[in-house]
């Protein structure tokens, strides 16, 4: 149920996709490490500016650019990343470039970017390290002087000069932290052997011994600029942090035919193919999907349905549920290719458990009449469980898994917790969920019709413990495959909601954990095993 990093998560980025997955903040670093403020501007030099997702500082500042031609500019491939589905090429929404100021937020020329060209992601063939460079098209050109690409890869003990709009201390809440004016140090190329983290060919050590200078947080996509014929050219752009201390860099001159030829025209790769991810919430680190129940009305307040471990702060404890709570959460429902169609706001936490089933009900400060106004998607809850064989739609933020339903399994057990009725999926390419796709919707054929809710999967083959989750049978065996995932029913969350997306736990034939039984209620098969989730301490679970 954790989010998992790459090895060189975000150390100069703290927000982007860090090649499909959402960057994060990892390894502390300083300023442009050992740098000085600039005294000049450079024309070619510029700040990268995406409003979706917004990186964390007020200047809106993401990465570095540094312009090759009145239309192009070069970056990070992983700033590029930026977009929703992680697309290796594609038209952005929101991203603009500021160019031949020290300052960004204001001076300059300022150009809407209209297309990304990655030069490769985490799937391709020949990897992801040294070939962390995007070209970023621009919809008007600029009058700012292009910088060349180096003639060759310089040697070691090369001098060279980094610059950017790094992080000045470790506090994202700290607006201090983020500094306005361009950073400059002069540095050398190290021996690629002193910087460990690199990849076999294709980078670039660069920094001082020490590490005292160096690039850092939000430095990505800056250069590494050599002198050649006497002016200043591109010979690296920052991709990641070195566990030296010391960072690493993409060497740009082993891939100038890529650069030239899609400059040109001449040999420029197509478009990727956009997923339908629309309706999908991204709560970072989980997703989520906003529903309504039968009994619900165009005037109600709009239902978010998430996991259980999902919800921010304390999870609800084995045998427990947590109901109607305060709650502030940010709700982006994304359109086809995943950017905000609309945005609300979750305002209570409705319901959360981990036992019996993993959800979590949000309400929100718009009505399902509103939010279809403003073109948000909205999904219908099922009232039936799903059983084996049924095919299943999982719909994460970036892209919709294709999934079967194996088997029903009678329990499975994880950290401490048991869910009931849990659906297994089949494995294959097709159904790989990853570390952070929890809270997934699955969909029925008809793609609007939420019958249940992906939270887990086996990561190491382990019984039972934290993303791990084992297999209880009928008959108590137990059973723990490594790469298995699974998803929870969702069917029973129908009966415990009344008008005005109110959950009343008393109503008659409610199941979830935490419902009180009324008298005229039948011991029914499922009210008894509900009445055994409420007695289960974290030890039994």
């Amino acid at each position: 149920m954790r989010k998992g990093t790459s090895r060189r998560a975000g150390a100069v980025m703290t927000t982007g996709v860090a090649v499909t997955a959402t960057l994060m903040a990892a390894l502390p670093a300083q300023a442009i490490v050992g740098g000085t403020e600039s005294t000049h501007a450079y024309s070619f030099m510029g700040s990268f500016q995406p409003s979706f997702p917004a990186p964390p500082r007020p200047d809106r500042h993401g990465c570095g650019v540094e312009v090759l031609a009145p239309r192009w500019v070069l970056t990070a491939g992983h700033c590029a990343g930026r977009n929703p589905t992680g697309a290796k090429v594609g038209v952005p929404r929101g991203w603009k470039v500021r160019v031949g100021s020290m300052d960004t937020t204001s001076g300059g020329e300022v150009a809407e970017v209209d297309h990304y060209y990655r030069l490769a992601t985490s799937a391709d063939e020949g990897g992801f390290w040294g070939r962390d460079l995007a070209l970023l098209h621009l919809r008007t050109p600029v009058r700012a002087k292009p910088v060349r690409i180096a003639s060759t890869t310089p040697p070691d003990n090369t001098p060279v000069r980094i610059m950017g709009w790094g992080m000045t201390c470790d506090d994202t809440d700290n607006a201090a932290c983020f500094p306005t004016r361009l950073r400059e140090a002069d540095t050398v190329v190290q021996p690629i052997s002193t910087c460990p983290s690199a990849a076999s060919s294709g980078e670039l050590c660069v920094g001082s011994d020490d590490g005292s200078v160096a690039a850092s947080n939000m430095d990505s996509g800056g250069p590494a600029l050599v002198r050649d014929g006497g002016r200043w050219a591109v010979a690296g752009v920052v991709s990641g942090p070195d566990e030296s201390g010391k960072t690493l860099y993409t060497d740009v001159t082993r891939h100038a035919d890529w650069l030239d030829g899609i400059i040109t025209g001449t040999d420029v790769p197509p478009d990727d193919l956009i997923p339908d991810v629309e309706g999908s919430v991204d709560l970072s680190g989980c997703a989520g999907s906003v529903v309504r129940a039968p009994t619900s009305r165009p005037q109600d307040p709009a239902l978010l349905l998430t996991n259980g471990h999902c919800v921010q702060g304390q999870r609800p404890g084995p045998g427990n549920a947590m109901v109607d709570q305060p709650a502030d959460r940010e709700v982006p429902i994304a359109d086809r290719q995943g950017y905000p169609r609309t945005t609300a706001r979750a305002k209570r936490l409705v319901y959360a458990t981990m036992t019996g089933t993993d959800i979590a009900l949000y309400r929100l400060d718009k009505t399902y009449a509103r939010l279809r106004t403003e073109g948000a998607k909205i999904f219908h809850l099922t009232s039936t469980p799903v059983r084996a064989g049924d095919p299943l739609t999982m719909a994460y933020t970036s892209r919709r898994f294709h999934c079967t339903a194996e088997t029903v399994v009678t329990h499975l057990r994880e950290g401490g917790y048991q869910q009931d009725d849990s659906i297994r999926y089949t494995a294959g390419e097709d159904c790989a969920p990853w570390h952070g796709t929890s809270g997934s919707a699955l969909l029925a054929p008809d793609g609007t019709t939420v019958v249940g809710i992906h939270n887990t999967h086996n990561d190491a083959g382990e019984q039972c413990t934290d993303n791990n989750p084992c297999e209880v049978g009928p008959d108590g065996a137990v059973t723990s495959v490594q790469g298995r995932g699974y998803g929870q029913q969702v069917y029973m969350i129908t009966d415990c909601l009344a008008r005005g997306s109110e959950l009343d736990l008393s109503r008659q034939g409610c199941t979830l954990t935490g419902a009180t039984r009324r008298p005229d209620d039948h011991a029914s098969h499922s009210g008894d095993h509900n009445r055994q989730r409420l007695r289960l301490s974290p030890r039994q679970a």
